[in-house]
């Protein structure tokens, strides 16, 4: 039984069918990457196990319950947290206050998971005053990673992480997603900069037009040639 998993999923906007049939799991402690070319439904086959999308046909299960039906914020009090591509800090807020704000549905204390942000982030202990707005772009990705993990999620799901970063950036960012993952998390990630994500991901889904092309390990689907050939430029 899979730790959490959008099996034969079927829906999209209005009328049109984005995904087909699509598939996507992840396992405890373990990284799944979600990859192919643009309006393949990468995004939306996330939203969809989210629950920011109604599902035609097809379930959402996640440690064996059923949660096709649950809105967005009841899969969120279950241990699924979320950071979108944009618009994921509030930038009129310290880089203290945004984490905070991660751990909304708590009522215990916060300290111990904020030092362990810390430790992970240490740039954001030194900026913990200053307004999210006024950071780099890759600091800015590191207070939504944070935010997203004081609420000490089960699965951690990140669209396009390392989006509009520099490559250095990105090295980082992928390194601490690694340090995530032995904590223990599960992450289910979408990211354009498929043969970096496959080369740190456990197991890769290839989407094209809504559904599964290519499912393996990360690095079966970095030596498969024809995925190489269509989908990570040879």
């Amino acid at each position: 039984m899979s730790y959490f998993i959008g099996e034969l999923m079927t829906g999209g906007y209005g009328g049109a069918d984005i995904l087909r049939d699509c598939t996507i799991d992840v396992e405890q402690g373990e990284i799944a990457v979600i990859v192919g070319p643009n309006g393949a439904g990468k995004s939306t086959a996330m939203r969809a196990m989210l629950g920011m999308l109604e599902l035609k046909q097809g379930s959402v299960r996640f440690r064996g319950k059923d949660i096709t039906q649950l809105s967005p914020q009841d899969r969120i009090a279950e241990g699924i947290a979320f950071v979108p591509q944009t618009n994921n800090v509030f930038i009129n807020m310290t880089v203290f206050e945004n984490l905070e704000m991660g751990a909304f549905l708590r009522d215990d204390d916060i300290s111990e998971t904020l030092a362990q942000i810390f430790e992970l982030f240490p740039i954001l202990e030194q900026k913990q005053d200053q307004l999210a707005g006024e950071l780099s772009g890759g600091q800015r990705q590191q207070v939504a990673v944070g935010r997203a993990l004081m609420s000490q999620p089960s699965v951690l799901m990140l669209d396009e992480p390392t989006a509009g970063v520099s490559p250095i950036v990105m090295d980082e960012l992928f390194d601490r997603i690694l340090e995530i993952r032995q904590s223990g998390v599960a992450i289910l990630m979408v990211e354009q900069n498929a043969r970096q994500a496959l080369s740190i991901a456990d197991k890769g889904f290839v989407l094209v037009i809504g559904e599964n092309r290519h499912t393996d390990t990360g690095q079966a689907l970095l030596e498969d040639p024809e995925v190489r050939r269509s989908f990570l430029g040879g």
